[in-house]
């Protein structure tokens, strides 16, 4: 099974500056007007600001389960990205919600070491 996580957004080019940021690279692959960040071995997030999606931008939602995640948020605070609390759930989960300049929700979630 292959997952594309479409995340509708008004501007490509102020959103791909953003999702560079973000992902701290390039588009790996760009397919006709959509730029997509392989997330997974069959899992990818699609960046996409065609008209037909005007009216889903900033309403997706991700969480995207990450190692590292204190210096995944330092190198978005260091170009200037913020986020909101850090939370550690009951299960020693950390989750951070991290919005786009459109308000997409992309968040981060670390399971804790064994």
């Amino acid at each position: 099974m292959d997952l594309y996580s479409v995340m509708p957004v008004s501007d490509a080019t102020k959103a791909l500056a953003w999702f560079e940021v973000f992902f701290g690279r390039p588009a790996d692959e760009v397919i006709g007007e959509e730029y997509l960040w392989q997330v997974g071995v069959n899992a990818w997030v699609v960046v996409d600001d065609r008209n037909v999606r005007a009216d889903r931008v900033g309403q997706a939602m991700i969480t995207l389960g990450v190692t590292g995640l204190d210096d995944i948020l330092a190198r978005l605070a260091a170009h200037g990205i913020g986020h909101e609390p850090v939370e550690t759930y009951g299960n020693g989960v950390r989750h951070v919600v991290v919005l786009d300049p459109d308000g997409n929700s992309l968040s981060l979630a670390e399971a804790p070491t064994p």
